[in-house]
């Protein structure tokens, strides 16, 4: 009852607010933006209200508090009196309904589900048309199929039909949490647990670990057969995770670049050549892949 106490004292306030002639309302334009005149601007914003109150009456089908709309547009409401620019000839009211419907509709978009939708100019439209156009156009011809209406509702937005059914069931469906359970009696289960994921099976995270711990054991025994300007380039180049540059390895060794890739490659033989020995099925495999 709080709430809606404060509503009703809101909407009085709004109803009792003098409205301002063309010239007062450019005067008081004036004043805020050539003298900072914060009073000024407050004005131009209540005498404004009514329309803010207007305009959210307009969006309570999207199931939001009334309180927290009017509060989103009094928001973009200050907003337009601070970007309005009086030498344009524009009524407020004009300039300040974009900014009003934009800050509300933003609003809806973080609130109306839990899920974020896309806020593009696009996903806008259809968010906030889809249902309207839908409801239009079945009235109109009630034998219409879905696919029919979302595809006359994507023409008249200029959108894909893929982004009209996607939106579409996301309207249709209410959030549900991770934790609700499926089924009954024992064969409960909830619905977190039925998430496909990408992650390998335990045993195939286990196999990819030793075999992981294999090659590092069989590659540090093969690298013993390298001199230590060849380990020294194969470590730089080939085991780090900011590899050494030609360049760099040359100018540390005082010898070209050429230099450098001639050694590594003689070094790259001579490991396969070692693992060849040791693993000889295992090697060619890695050469396939």
């Amino acid at each position: 009852m709080k709430s809606s106490s404060a509503e009703k004292q809101l909407f009085r306030a709004a109803q009792s607010a003098p409205y301002l002639e063309r010239e007062e309302e450019r005067n008081l334009a004036l004043r805020w933006k050539n003298a900072n005149d914060s009073s000024a601007r407050n004005q131009i914003a209540h005498a404004h209200m009514r329309l803010v109150i207007a305009m959210a009456s307009k969006f309570r089908g999207f199931g939001l508090p009334m309180g927290d709309l009017i509060q989103e547009g009094y928001i973009g409401l200050l907003e337009a009196a601070a970007r309005f620019e009086p030498e344009r000839e524009v009524r407020f009211s004009t300039y300040a309904g974009w900014w009003i419907r934009a800050s509300m509709q933003d609003y809806i978009l973080r609130n109306w589900s839990i899920v974020r939708g896309g806020t593009s100019s696009t996903q806008k439209a259809l968010f906030f048309n889809l249902r309207r156009l839908r409801a239009k156009l079945a009235q109109g011809d009630n034998r219409l199929t879905d696919q029919a209406i979302h595809q006359e509702i994507a023409v008249a937005l200029g959108v894909s039909l893929a982004d009209v059914q996607s939106m579409d069931a996301r309207l249709s469906a209410n959030d549900t949490s991770l934790q609700a359970t499926i089924g009954d009696g024992d064969s409960k289960t909830e619905r977190l647990d039925m998430l496909v994921s990408d992650d390998l099976l335990p045993d195939e995270q286990v196999t990819l670990m030793i075999d992981g711990q294999r090659w590092s054991d069989w590659l540090k025994d093969a690298m013993t057969g390298l001199n230590e300007r060849e380990n020294r380039i194969i470590a730089a180049r080939r085991l780090s995770e900011n590899s050494a540059t030609l360049e760099q390895l040359g100018v540390e060794f005082g010898i070209s670049k050429e230099r450098v890739r001639q050694i590594e490659t003689r070094a790259i033989e001579k490991l396969k050549a070692a693992l060849m020995t040791k693993v000889p099925e295992r090697t060619r495999e890695l050469e396939m892949s």
